[in-house]
């Protein structure tokens, strides 16, 4: 079932992985031409970003600071999505296609809610919040790669939701080839406690996973559940 066109973003070229300057920027070799790349996702990225390895981008429009944008790149064959701000989307369309269970009837993207922004409202009672996890181990997805302030205060805010009446759901989105998912504690220990914190206060968890085809199409693929 596909739920994105990556095509539909620009024309996709090749390139090779050269080194990351900093979080949002990365040097890459199209052809004999050395080019600049933004890098939507701020993670550290060790266990994918290896010099060599085929990227693929889009070019940026002549305003930006970098020549072109990463959209995703090739981990020993599997295509790996690496731009964030296309999680949304693809995360609203995994939700119209029922990965929580139902096809909702309304979908609120962006939503205050206490501190925080949360990514969805779903029929007006529901708050959702979506993670994608792209660090795989041992055939687990893990999240976080890097300490996220961020992440446990969104799953702290999805703790007051409940406690106020809505539904509410951590949905992670997969975006390698694993078998579940799990929070990593060595990384950022907060954030694995929040996660079981907010298991044990009401809070529903969902996953599901992704896989880019030889098309560029994101293909929704299985559920995932918490690795035991």
């Amino acid at each position: 079932m596909i739920l994105f066109d990556l095509k539909s973003l620009g024309k996709i070229e090749e390139a090779v992985f050269l080194e990351r300057p900093n979080r949002f920027k990365a040097i890459c070799k199209k052809g004999n031409e050395i080019i600049t790349c933004h890098v939507a996702d701020s993670g550290r990225l060790k266990e994918i970003f290896i010099k060599g390895r085929q990227v693929f981008v889009i070019k940026n429009n002549p305003d930006m600071k970098t020549d072109y944008k990463i959209i995703a790149i090739n981990v020993d064959g599997e295509i790996v999505l690496l731009n964030t701000s296309l999680y949304s989307k693809i995360g609203e369309e995994a939700i119209k296609k029922g990965v929580l269970g139902f096809i909702p009837d309304k979908i609120k993207k962006e939503v205050q809610f206490g501190n925080s922004r949360i990514d969805y409202l779903i029929n007006e009672n529901i708050l959702v919040e979506l993670k994608g996890s792209n660090l795989l181990i041992e055939n687990k997805c893990l999240f976080p790669d890097a300490p996220t302030e961020r992440g446990a205060r969104h799953l702290e805010e999805l703790i007051e939701a409940k406690k106020q009446g809505y539904k509410a759901i951590i949905l992670f989105m997969a975006v390698r080839k694993c078998n579940c998912f799990y929070p990593y504690k060595q990384v950022d220990e907060k954030f694995f406690n929040t996660f079981f914190k907010a298991l044990q206060n009401g809070v529903e968890f969902k996953g599901f996973k992704i896989e880019i085809d030889k098309n560029f199409n994101v293909i929704l693929k299985e559920n995932i559940k918490i690795c035991e």
